[in-house]
Order: structure tokens, then sequence, then C-alpha cells
């Protein structure tokens, strides 16, 4: 039994013909159903680089590998966030077509979404992995001392590298974002947690055997762990010795990334191509390129892609430059706070991703009115969320910093990043429940259509508070050392999510339609397709 759809609301845009009936569900079942596995797969993408930052810092007892791998993954990311930005859009108009029966339109967004990912590769990621070493130099201070100077070139040199692995290999990375969007726009995320998992496996495994190479971790670090770790690395270490496979590093976890991406990618399109998704969605039509969809992805994506690279950039600056001014504890204690803040906003990212299917299916059901309950009830569960995160960094700060130390750092090492990184930590829960209210909304308002108001906010905001603001802290506030730039960016976050709660109940993403009728037509003849709402997998 479904409900049929009441008269709309004064003002609001008509039900479209033929669109999928008002879900029976309530809104809050109707979001964990979608976002658990929502939130697990974006967990899992923050898990791969978390794995990667948590065994590269087994390397040795020299902190300067954490700061490596994350200058190098900060430094990629910049570029490819922009594509990633962009192609958040495909479930915008996946739901959409979903929400108004149309599905068999939507394979045309992903495929296109993958074309846009190879011409960016090409003109962006290639041309950039290319010019990171002589970057790196140029940005380095001149006025360190010459032993300041040494370590920074050994750190810079790594990151250049890791950075250079993950660029090269970001065409996977960017497709499986076209592919993935496609299953989160149809309401079928557990696909992408398989997907997720399978990838973060592959990781795990490709990486104990290309960071240590035939020697494993060094032995201060065994002591921790258990039996079965010390058989798992034992066997990887005869593994490497018996292919002879040397110990890489830090660029060997960006290798393990690349190749877990791929598996990633594989399972996703066993899935997309596989016969009972075509002859339901017509998943292998549509693969040639399309002027009409690449301009429809791109007339939407390019606020979003703003914001994600915008932010990228900002937030390289603000860790790179504003808190490593201090020097290299201040950098290094940083990226272990940058870690856990990533890892607890992911999954909110996740809530966001779910909000938009969810706000696209009602918006392409001609029901706005759905659509704003569904976003309040997302706002709701992605405050509680983070709110729960901002209790965790403060009460059990000291055991999050110490998991990245390495056994034997010298006693004034460890004493001066454990200062520094439970004083960042208590600053990043400060924001934490803003983050949630702001990522919420900006998921409902994408899943509308409506993207460039956030987008233009994002940009000047972040300049202005983040950029300008740690600035001013450490010219103008150096007593508070790398304290400073932190209480900017926690500013920033409060300030984008007003503007953010600001827009959403402004209500202008009510009449915004997205879902075209014979003007716009799929790009090659569509076979029948079975209801939108018979279930797949």
């Amino acid at each position: 039994m479904v409900h049929t759809i009441p008269a709309p609301m004064p003002h609001e845009p008509t039900p479209t013909s033929g669109a999928v009936a008002a879900p029976e569900r309530s809104p809050l079942v109707e979001l964990l159903t979608i976002a658990i596995p929502t939130v697990a797969t974006m967990t899992s993408y923050t898990l791969m680089t978390f794995v990667d930052k948590l065994m590269v810092s087994r390397i040795g007892p020299d902190p300067v590998y954490v700061g490596a791998q994350g200058n190098g993954g900060i430094t990629s990311w910049i570029a490819v966030s922009i594509v990633f930005g962009t192609l958040t859009v495909v479930n915008t108009f996946v739901s959409q077509n979903f929400g108004a029966g149309k599905s068999d339109r939507a394979p045309a967004y992903a495929w296109n979404g993958v074309w846009l990912a190879l011409i960016a590769w090409l003109l962006v990621m290639v041309p950039y992995a290319i010019a990171l070493p002589t970057i790196f130099e140029m940005v380095r201070d001149p006025s360190l001392s010459e032993e300041a100077t040494k370590a920074v070139v050994r750190r810079d040199g790594m990151a250049a590298q890791f950075a250079q692995i993950l660029l090269l290999g970001s065409i996977i990375t960017m497709s499986r974002q076209a592919i993935g969007q496609f299953f989160y726009g149809l309401h079928k995320p557990t696909i992408m947690l398989l997907a997720g998992v399978s990838g973060n496996v592959a990781n795990f495994v490709f990486n104990s055997v290309l960071i240590y190479g035939p020697n494993g971790p060094v032995d201060g670090n065994h002591s921790g762990f258990d039996a079965v770790i010390h058989w798992w690395f034992s066997g990887t270490s005869t593994v490497a010795k018996t292919l002879g496979i040397p110990a890489l590093g830090v660029p060997g976890a960006a290798i393990g990334t690349v190749l877990g991406t791929i598996i990633e990618l594989l399972v996703l399109l066993v899935v997309f191509l596989s016969p009972s998704f075509h002859r339901r969605f017509n998943t292998r039509h549509g693969w040639r390129p399309s002027w009409s969809h690449l301009k429809d992805i791109f007339r939407i994506g390019w606020a979003p892609g703003l914001m994600f690279g915008n932010e990228m950039i900002c937030w390289g600056a603000f860790m790179v430059y504003f808190v490593g001014h201090f020097g290299a504890q201040h950098s290094t204690a940083g990226f272990i706070a940058h870690q856990w803040m990533s890892m607890s906003f992911m999954p909110a990212v996740g809530i966001s991703v779910a909000v938009t299917a969810m706000v696209g299916k009602c918006m392409g059901m001609g029901r706005p009115d759905l659509a704003a309950q569904r976003a309040w009830t997302g706002v709701k569960l992605s405050m509680a969320y983070m709110g729960l995160c901002a209790v965790v960094f403060i009460v059990f700060r000291e055991p999050l910093v110490r998991m990245f130390i390495d056994k034997d750092t010298a006693p004034e090492v460890v004493d001066e990043l454990m200062k520094l990184g439970g004083r960042f930590l208590i600053l990043a829960a400060v924001f934490q429940i803003f983050d949630g209210l702001a990522m919420a909304l900006s998921g409902a308002l994408r899943g509308a259509g409506d993207t460039t108001f956030v987008g233009v906010v994002t940009v000047v905001s972040s300049w202005f508070v983040i950029v300008g603001g740690g600035w001013v802290a450490i010219t103008v506030f150096p007593q508070f050392e790398s304290a400073g730039p932190w209480a900017a960016a926690a500013l920033y976050i409060i300030t984008l999510s007003g503007f953010t709660l600001w827009r959403f109940l402004a209500g202008k993403w009510k009449l915004i339609k997205l879902v075209r009728d014979d003007a716009h037509p799929a790009p090659e003849p569509q076979a029948s397709v079975a209801s939108v709402t018979d279930g797949v997998l």
C-alpha cells in the first residue's frame, strides 16, 4: 500500500507525472536506511587515509613520516577535490530522475561524470603531478636554519612522491566517485559499502607489503600488537622478500591506496554493468559523451567543485603554513588532530550524501514539503552525532594523540606532541555541532539543485576567516602560537553554518526543477525498463 500524493502546497511545484509515490516509512527510518551504509562507506574512505597515516608512523620513531604523508595527501587532494565536488551532483540528477520515474535516464549522468574525470585528469592532474617538486621548493621558507631546511627537504621529497602517485592514480578515484554517486542517487548505498570495504582490505594488504618491504614495522611497535598481527607482518615480510619488493616507505602507502581504489572501482563496475542493473536502468547505454549531460553536471556542479577545492586550498594553507609555521612538532600534532577531525566529519558527510539523495528524490516527485521534512531529520541526526564526537575529542584527547606517536620517540617530543595535539582536539570540538548543521543543510540544498549560494559563501568566508584569520593569528597574536589559526578555523565553521541555515530557511530551493521531459531525452534509444520501485541487490 502506498500513500496517494496530496495536493501541492500553495506556490509550490506540482508533483511530476509518473513520479514515485510518497514513501510510507517515517523520515528517520528512511534516512537511516540510506545513511547507515552511506556513513559506513564515507568512513571507509577516510579509514584508508587513517590506515596510511597509522602505518607510515610505524616506519620509524621520526615523526617526519606522518608529516610527509599528511602534506602529500592534502597537496594532491586539493586538485582532486574540485572534480569530486563537481561530481557530487550526479547524485542530484540521478535521485531526481529516480523520484520522477525516469531512472533509465540516470546512467548517462554517471557515464558523463567519468568523461569529465578523464578530461580533468589529462588537463589538470598530470601536469600538476609533474610540477609538484618545483611547487614544494617554491613555497619552502627561506629563513629556516640549515638543519631545519634539511629536515624540510627530506619531508617534502617524500610528500611530493606520495602526492604524485595519488594524482597519477586519480583517474581511478574520480571515476569511482562518478559511478558511486549513481548508486547513492538510486538509494542503493550498500553497493558502495561493499566496494569501500573491499578497497580498504586491499589497501591494508598492499600497504603491509609495500611500506615495510622484507623487514616489517620497526620492532619497537610490536609490543602492543597481538599474535595475529605478529603473524601477519611476518607473512607480508616473506612475500616482499620472495617477490624482491623493497621497503618503499611513504610512497608505498600511496601505491597501496591507488591499488585499493582500483579494487573499489572494479566492484562498482561489476554491479553497474551487470545484467540485472542493465535490465532495470539501461546502465550499458548512455556511455558516449553527451554535451547536454556534461553541461548539466557543470551547470549545477561548478559551485560544489569550487567549494570543495577552495576549502582544500584554505585548509592546506592552514595546516602547512599557518600551523606548520611554528615548527615540525606543531605540524605533526596538527595532522594528528586533523586526521581525527576527518574521521569525525566523514560520517556526517555520509549523512549529507543521504540527505541529498532523499531531497533529490522528493523534489523529483514534486514534493518539496517532504524534502524539507527529510532535510530537518538529517540535521538532527548529524548534529547529535557531531556533538558526541566533540565529547570524545575532549575526554579522550590524550589516547587519541598517543596512537600516532611511535614508542621510541624522544620523551620531550612526546610531551610536546601530546600538549599540542590535545589543545587542537579541544578547539576542533568547539565547532563539531556547527559542522554537522552546515553539512546536512548543504546536502539538502544540493539535492534540490541549489548549489551556487553555498559555494560562493564558502569561498569568500574561507579566505576571509581561515586564511585571513590565520594570518592575523600568526602575525598579530603570535603568543598563542598554532592555537590561533585553529581558533580561526572554528570561527569559519560557525560562520558558514549560519549562512547555510539562512539560505535553507529562505526556501528558494523549493522552486528549482531539474528533471526535463521530451526536451532532454537520453543520448541513446532506451529499452523498456522495470519499475524503479523494484528492489536491486
